[in-house]
């Protein structure tokens, strides 16, 4: 299996970053996991940062026909431009879907598509932050694990600090998604609250409401999830979590679990 060309153009760009890292830097490690939610702040400059699963799978029914996707590993690379930006890949080398339908089995795995970010800070205080997030997805899935159509869309996370050591995010999101037809592309709508509370110095709890329309020229489609994820940090820079997503109608997958990691160096 082949790396994309931008993934090694990315760990380069990374690696040579690295001999100019600020060693010094002492933020606390920043991450737009668990949960749906994107954080405002970007890796510091210098540095790069991993994100992924290390077990993730989530269950489909829709009557009688059931569909399990899992996905080992699903890693996102961080380097931290300056200037309060930073980029971001996210590609997942192994996707593994199993549908049964009417007493037939069919499995299929392979790489999944390629996600290309850009994080940038648009304004921070003591109260509020904002950030804007366009991206881009290129179709490098294996062939009946993506769509083979480029698509993209803009984020725009806002943090809110909330009194008793209560957080509050919100995270409007626009996507140019392609017709389930393949003949054009249309938009859909995101929407999110996500409020987290530090149980301790180190076990933070999330709860999220998500949802999302989508105006496919075939009929929208709405989905709906409330979901929940502890964070826990075993040290400044490296954070272990597990989360949960569930369904709240039948256009959305019933359950999704997952379990990951972050690191900044």
């Amino acid at each position: 299996m082949k790396t994309p060309a931008f993934i090694a153009a990315f760990l380069a760009l990374s690696l040579s970053g690295l001999a100019h890292a600020q060693a010094t830097d002492d933020s606390p490690l920043c991450t737009d996991r668990p949960t749906k939610a994107n954080a405002t702040c970007p890796v510091p400059e210098g540095h790069w940062q991993l994100e992924t699963d290390i077990g993730n799978t989530v269950h489909d029914a829709q009557g009688a026909n059931k569909t399990d996707t899992s996905y080992p590993l699903n890693p996102t690379l961080k380097y931290g431009l300056g200037g309060a930006t930073d980029l971001e890949a996210t590609w997942a080398p192994d996707v593994r879907v199993h549908t049964r339908a009417d007493g037939n089995h069919q499995r299929r795995h392979g790489q999944g598509d390629l996600v290309v970010r850009v994080k940038t800070r648009l304004y921070s205080s003591d109260q509020a932050s904002v950030a804007v997030i366009p991206f881009v997805k290129a179709p490098t899935a294996r062939s009946g694990l993506g769509n083979d159509r480029w698509e993209g869309g803009l984020a725009v996370p806002v943090g809110v600090t909330l009194p008793a050591g209560f957080s509050l995010t919100l995270g409007p999101e626009v996507d140019y998604l392609a017709d389930a037809d393949g003949d054009g592309h249309h938009t859909a709508l995101t929407n999110l609250v996500n409020v987290a509370h530090a149980l301790s110095d180190r076990l933070t709890l999330a709860v999220e409401y998500w949802e999302q329309r989508n105006w496919d020229p075939a009929g929208t489609i709405k989905q709906q999830s409330a979901d929940v994820a502890l964070s826990f940090a075993i040290a400044p820079r490296f954070q272990v979590d597990v989360g949960a997503n569930f369904g709240l109608n039948d256009q959305t997958p019933d359950q999704q679990f997952y379990l990951g990691f972050a690191h900044r160096w």
